[in-house]
């Protein structure tokens, strides 16, 4: 292999493997995962939230109703 074509091979090669460990460090990076894992957890905790807020609006209410009409038959 002429010198020229063989620098050019090496310097490719080199070039594919440094590409190839970045990718690979990269892969390997955990930086930001505790972030998205809170995030996700203060989403669920929100989601549980409005549906626990919507059910207890609507326990209130009926037991509002129930005890407006039971006072209402004492009352009679």
């Amino acid at each position: 292999m002429p010198e020229p074509l063989l620098h050019s091979w090496c310097a490719l090669i080199s070039a594919r493997a440094a590409l190839v460990a970045r990718i690979d460090a990269l892969a390997g990076d955990e930086r930001g995962e505790g972030v998205i894992s809170a995030a996700i957890a203060v989403l669920i905790m929100a989601a549980l939230g409005v549906v626990m807020w919507v059910g207890f609006q609507e326990i209130w209410s009926d037991a509002k109703t129930n005890t407006q009409n039971e006072v209402t038959k004492i009352g009679s």
